[in-house]
């Protein structure tokens, strides 16, 4: 039996045109548009991001989903966690990747979903002062048509399964109005249609690392750890801070030292209730948010090394198919976040995923 860690990454299926982001930014946009064109902003900051080995990739054509697929499990990613969109009466976007992946059966590589359960505005544009799709919650019979569309990827072999159950994780839970029952009918379903039930993970993003998933319903939940922009860390974290003045306008970069802040990424100790670490390769979303952006300098291999022992070292106590560690991401260009080779690094992030997982069976 498997006893290592089941490192599941996020993954963006973004990476494709699509008539709303043509709409929206214009002819052709995808997340490569904003990566490719990104400056430094402060000397010594890594900028442009320039993707490497998979190259700018387009993720309508089945090579590229299964180039992804294979250098992940190579490295020892066990499968993929996709954003996945529904706004509410049937509403998704960025849906192309995962319904020609669930038609195909290729690649043959595990996978699960998560809800990104939140209204989408223009960040892209550095700022966040108009929505474009907002995040609607219309009531049980479009929880059920979300959850008839769920089922055909929670039958495919390929879905990721905790004790039998197909894992799917939900983005802001607490956003979901009366969500306790939102699950319990969701539970009817799922064993009326004959799944052995579901497993049940929010994501913890913007609660107290206190928050008990299991109060509201939910399996487990998955602290998603970011520093905050406005600074409400120790003022010894913060490396610099920068404010000028650009076109006229006020503009703020917040950057902190990655090696600084690594111990407020990860739990000290694993809490009382079910919770899975998710482990931060690096940060930058200056690519989408420019001068207004965050930036956690500095990030490097080796000292993402020490961050995923820590994570593992959460986990070791569970049972083998409970010792999940997410990763955040593997393709979030434009955040900075992916383990997807570089430039600048190569495949040095792969392999330190692989050295660790290997290290932990010996």
């Amino acid at each position: 039996m498997k006893t290592s860690p089941r490192l599941i990454a996020f993954h963006l299926p973004q990476f494709h045109p699509t008539p709303e982001n043509d709409e929206w930014w214009g002819k052709g946009f995808t997340e490569w548009t904003n990566v490719a064109k990104a400056k430094p902003l402060y000397p010594g900051h890594y900028q442009p991001h320039v993707p490497a080995d998979l190259g700018f990739y387009d993720l309508r054509l089945p090579e590229a989903r299964h180039a992804q697929a294979e250098l992940a499990k190579e490295y020892g990613i066990e499968g993929f966690c996709y954003y996945h969109y529904w706004f509410g009466d049937g509403r998704r976007i960025l849906e192309r990747p995962v319904n020609e992946i669930l038609a195909s059966g290729e690649p043959d590589f595990p996978f699960c979903l998560c809800w990104a359960n939140h209204s989408w505005n223009n960040i892209w544009q550095g700022t966040a002062d108009r929505t474009l799709i907002e995040q609607t919650y219309p009531g049980m019979e479009d929880h059920k048509q979300h959850f008839e569309w769920l089922l055909n990827a929670f039958k495919d072999p390929r879905y990721i399964t905790v004790e039998g159950r197909p894992l799917f994780l939900i983005f802001s839970p607490m956003d979901v109005p009366d969500l306790q029952n939102v699950i319990a009918y969701w539970r009817e379903l799922a064993a009326a249609a004959g799944l052995a039930g579901l497993y049940l993970v929010g994501v913890n993003y913007r609660m107290r690392q206190d928050w008990d998933p299991t109060s509201v319903g939910l399996d487990a939940s998955t602290w998603q750890p970011l520093p905050p922009k406005d600074g409400h860390l120790p003022t010894r974290y913060i490396m610099r801070k920068i404010l000028r003045f650009i076109a006229g306008k006020k503009s703020s970069l917040t950057v902190y030292d990655y090696a600084e802040v690594m111990d407020n990424l990860i739990r000290k100790s694993a809490p009382s209730f079910p919770d899975y670490p998710t482990v931060l390769p690096n940060w930058d979303n200056t690519p989408r948010s420019n001068e207004n952006g965050l930036v956690l300098h500095g990030s490097t291999p080796e000292l993402f090394r020490k961050l995923l022992r820590q994570a593992f070292g959460l986990i070791a106590k569970n049972p083998p198919e409970k010792r999940i560690v997410f990763v955040k991401a593997w393709n979030e260009w434009a955040e900075g976040n992916y383990l997807e080779p570089d430039q600048l690094h190569g495949l040095s992030y792969l392999n330190i995923v692989k050295e660790e997982l290997t290290d932990y069976e010996n």
